[in-house]
């Protein structure tokens, strides 16, 4: 029986394993989830954590939890580092020490969106605010202390019908107002949870194709398929929904905000399609999925 930790479990993502796990249990013979979220399981708390792990003979941690208040981390740097940073260290030292396979979900904002070519997982990290700069130092604590099998997946643009994103405030504020202005000088390609949650269920129930034997902790990126801004992506959040609603593009410039945003963040996913076997979506066809099975 494998016992499996999911933190961070009433987040998009989280919320996203869950409805999959609830649906699907035929994929998922023979394992045990535990789903925490921060009134459940302190994950900043170390010992709290070494205690849930013991006490319910965990030898999975997929760490869905994080710090994703961009721009409110520019001020709240303890808290931001506590969650995205030293949790992760705790989670990797135990996972060092018990022999735990350890998943953890970080972000594109690990690169400074300088690149005109899209990003592959040796690419140089060159986080630009403070939410990337602490997402970086959980990569590094995973990939100094490197317990066995660890995988990191970097993605971007999340959304879902849970929680809190850009889809559902443009459905939003679709419905409120007659225009609106959106950047179209940032480019990248939303994430649906949903995708990125069965690609780690995937990954949980599969061996790698190319690698015999994972030594060290391993990096993959992880988007939909495709390329687009966010006015882009606006404009076909109207379109599928049938919403009428004037967008403008603007420049980033036009829209100050406390943390810098990367203007390019397209992530090559060519590493983890391949190891794993993946077909991933399109970003227009999950965005129709989403749309259309939405709470």
């Amino acid at each position: 029986m494998a016992n499996i930790l999911v933190t961070g479990s009433s987040g998009q993502l989280g919320s996203e394993l869950q409805d999959l796990i609830s649906y699907q249990p035929s994929t998922i013979n023979h394992q045990q989830f535990y789903f925490t979220d921060k009134k459940t399981l302190d994950i900043t708390n170390e010992e709290a954590l070494e205690y849930f792990v013991r006490t319910n003979n965990i030898n999975t941690i997929i760490n869905c939890a994080a710090y994703t208040a961009v721009d409110k981390a520019e001020e709240d740097k303890v808290n931001a580092d506590a969650i995205n940073h030293l949790a992760v260290k705790y989670m990797a030292k135990i996972a060092k020490e018990k022999n735990i396979k350890l998943i953890h979900i970080s972000t594109d904002y690990v690169f400074d969106g300088k690149n005109h070519r899209p990003y592959t997982e040796d690419d140089t990290t060159n986080p630009q605010n403070v939410y990337g700069h602490t997402k970086l130092l959980g990569e590094r604590a995973i990939e100094s202390i490197n317990p066995p099998g660890a995988i990191i997946i970097r993605t971007s643009w999340i959304y879902s019908s849970y929680g809190n994103n850009f889809v559902k405030t443009m459905l939003r504020l679709g419905e409120e107002r007659k225009e609106l202005r959106v950047i179209f000088d940032q480019i990248g390609t939303p994430t649906y949870a949903k995708d990125l949650a069965k690609a780690i269920l995937h990954i949980l129930n599969h061996q790698p194709s190319t690698i015999d034997h994972q030594l060290s902790t391993e990096i993959y990126n992880f988007s939909n398929e495709g390329v687009t801004s966010w006015y882009d992506f606006a404009k076909a959040i109207f379109e599928l929904s049938n919403i009428d609603c004037q967008i403008d593009p603007i420049e980033t410039k036009e829209y100050p905000t406390p943390a810098t945003r990367p203007h390019y963040s397209l992530l090559n996913k060519t590493k983890i399609k391949r190891t794993y076997s993946l077909t991933i979506p399109h970003w227009r066809d999950a965005l129709a999925s989403m749309l259309s099975n939405r709470h």
